[in-house]
Order: structure tokens, then C-alpha cells, then sequence
């Protein structure tokens, strides 16, 4: 019985060795062995435990009567077998986290062809060594300087603005005039 349980939960060890970190190779190595003792321990056990020989009691104790009740109470005992109640949740959980992880690399697959298709484009650009601002604003029209939708630059006070710097450039006219 004990191997039939072992045999049915044993754990891949070679693909778990895979996943662990250089860092965690000892640790992880301490805990197989741990449990390789564990596995030798249970199976060096028989799968039914040895019969009581009854009779060497009977003969050996004064009261025979009291071996008889001990048998009788002996064989009564049942000792059952825990409920599993918890598989079906890992299950569904595994079954959840294969989703998640299948849903990721599906994203990260398209996400990578977007990355291709934008390194690309990148490969057949004139170098940014080589470019003018009009080639770089043809390119990035999103990071360029557009002087024709004024933004405020770098350190990004109202005075720096180029709304602001026009605003004051026609008062000073109208102060003139």
C-alpha cells in the first residue's frame, strides 16, 4: 500500500531541477535527499504489517482469556484511509494557472512580434548620428519638437512656454505703440 501512494503522488524531479535557481541548488538538493530518505524509509516497509502470532501469547501469559479480548479488539480496529478532499481544488487550480500561463504566452508571443516588427523598422532608419530634426520628427512625430503645436520644454515653467514667450512679445508691442 505504501508504494501504490508513493508511486501515485512521486514528483518529477528532473524537471523540478530545471526550474531551480543556481542560487537554490543546495537547498534544493538537501530537500531531494530528505525526501529520497523518506520514500526508502516508507517502502522499506512491508505492504502489510506481519501477522500477530497469537498462539506464542496464549501460551506464554497466565491469563489466555485476556490474549482473546486483545485479538478480538485487534481485529475489530479499523483504521481507514484519509479522505482526499483537497485534489480536486489543486486540480481546478492547476487547470487555472495552465490557462494563465497559456493566456501569457500568447500575449508575449504577440508582444514579441510587435517588438520585431518595431526593431524592423529601427533597422531601416537612417542612425540617429545621421539624422536631421526633420528626420527625426518624420520618424518619432510623438517625441519630436513640433513648433507648431507649442509645448511647454524642459524646466516646464509657464514662462518657458512658448504661448507664454508670445503673450509677452505682443504686450511689449502694444506697451510701445
Amino acid at each position: 500500500m505504501a508504494s501504490k501512494r508513493i508511486a501515485r503522488s512521486s514528483i518529477d524531479w528532473a524537471k523540478m531541477a530545471e526550474s531551480v535557481p543556481e542560487s537554490q541548488k543546495a537547498m534544493y538538493n538537501q530537500f531531494k535527499a530528505k525526501s529520497d530518505g523518506y520514500i526508502r524509509k516508507a517502502l522499506s516497509y512491508p505492504e502489510q504489517p506481519s501477522p500477530i502470532n497469537w498462539e506464542h501469547y496464549r501460551k506464554s501469559l497466565t491469563n489466555p482469556a485476556m490474549v482473546d479480548a486483545f485479538k478480538k479488539q485487534y481485529e475489530a480496529l479499523k483504521v481507514p484511509y484519509p479522505e482526499d478532499k483537497v485534489s480536486s481544488q489543486i486540480d481546478a487550480q492547476e487547470a487555472e494557472a495552465k490557462k494563465e500561463i497559456t493566456k501569457f504566452i500568447q500575449e508575449s508571443r504577440g508582444r514579441i512580434e510587435n517588438y520585431k516588427a518595431e526593431l524592423g523598422k529601427l533597422g531601416q532608419m537612417i542612425p540617429f548620428e545621421h539624422m536631421t530634426l526633420e528626420d527625426f520628427f518624420e520618424a518619432f512625430p510623438e517625441k519630436a519638437l513640433n513648433p507648431e503645436n507649442p509645448k511647454s520644454f524642459w524646466p516646464h515653467t509657464e514662462e518657458d512656454t512658448l504661448e507664454f514667450k508670445e503673450k509677452k512679445l505682443r504686450e511689449s508691442r502694444d506697451e510701445h505703440h
